[in-house]
């Protein structure tokens, strides 16, 4: 037995030697170390050995272990100290080289165009305030003094809510809540996003976001408006624009107007986009109707005030020359690129 365990540690420690990994030595361990090696069989076969001849024989198995064992330990740390420093080669990193940067994103025209609206105006003194998109029948039509037989009632118009509910078809929503909890004077803006059943076109959909203004306080007149607005669409467009007020109608003011601002593009010389009138439509007006500030508890006898009310969408598309409203809802990083 001495010769077969001399010649069975020799083999392990050659093959130990040999291995060129670290998975390499894990086979090998198995092989000369596990349960179904023949160092297992040596251990059973001491059981047909005289019993003085098997403390002999058990210290020389016990011996060939050790030798296994401290080669393949001697091993392991060898290997694995190529293996780390085989990984550091691999990984290296310059620390000097220049970095890849992450490319930033930018502002959406949209985003642009609201937040210079929304600027202009709080430097005018006015406030931003908020509402529900979800509002009921009264803050949505009746409130804003729109009869029963007005076709804005109709479902071809307006999301209904079930429970006598509808999606917001204007922000003009908001002005009423603040009448109704703040006393005059008031002077707030409201931008949003707001719903209407419409087709999706070039300059159309049931998506989109308005900002309007109220201002509430004795002895506010049609003139205020008209100044108001006028600074507003020189600050906007540039200092040469000249802004137009048509008469209208809406059932929430009385007079009510349309204001028209000087193309952009020809300057008020007649173009393609302002089908050769030299004017571009802007927002709708009018001084607040006498029955809306009852409905809201103030006295119209007392109180006074303008509100109007513009579409964000197309304000982005006059203020970038933008022909397609979609264009600002497809995310397309070539179309948005060009406003970083």
């Amino acid at each position: 037995m001495n010769e077969q365990l001399n010649t069975y540690a020799a083999a392990a420690i050659e093959a130990i030697k040999a291995c060129e990994n670290l998975k390499d030595l894990e086979t090998a361990q198995v092989k000369f170390l596990g349960k179904k090696s023949e160092l297992t069989n040596f251990r059973k076969s001491l059981g047909d050995l005289p019993k003085d001849e098997r403390p002999i024989a058990g210290k020389l198995i016990n011996d060939m272990c050790a030798k296994i064992e401290e080669t393949l330990g001697e091993a392991k740390e060898k290997l694995g100290k190529d293996a780390f420093a085989a990984r550091l080669r691999d990984e290296e990193i310059d620390v000097t080289l220049p970095g890849t940067r992450a490319e930033l994103g930018s502002l959406h025209p949209l985003t642009i165009a609201t937040e210079k609206i929304t600027s202009i105006f709080m430097g005018m003194g006015f406030s931003i305030a908020d509402g529900p998109e979800i509002e009921d029948f009264y803050h949505n039509f009746d409130a804003l003094n729109i009869p029963e037989t007005h076709t804005a009632r109709e479902e071809a118009d307006t999301f209904y809510v079930e429970g006598g509910l509808v999606l917001r078809s204007a922000t003009s929503t908001v002005q009423v809540r603040v009448m109704e909890k703040m006393k005059p004077p008031i002077k707030i803006i409201a931008p949003g996003k707001v719903y209407r059943s419409d087709a999706v076109d070039a300059t159309h959909s049931p998506i989109f976001h308005q900002l309007e203004g109220l201002v509430i306080d004795k002895g506010v007149t049609m003139g205020d408006l008209k100044g108001a607005l006028s600074v507003f669409a020189r600050e906007m467009f540039g200092d040469t624009t000249v802004s137009r007020f048509r008469p209208h109608y809406f059932p929430f003011t009385e007079p009510s107007a349309e204001m028209d601002v000087s193309c952009f593009n020809c300057e008020g010389e007649g173009c393609r986009i302002c089908g050769n009138s030299g004017y571009i439509e802007l927002l709708g007006c009018g001084m607040v109707h006498p029955n809306v500030l009852k409905m809201s508890g103030i006295d119209p006898d007392i109180y006074s005030g303008y509100a109007f009310g513009m579409g964000l969408e197309r304000s982005a598309m006059r203020m970038f020359n933008i022909t397609d409203l979609r264009l600002m809802y497809e995310n397309d990083i070539r179309f948005l690129r060009q406003f970083a």
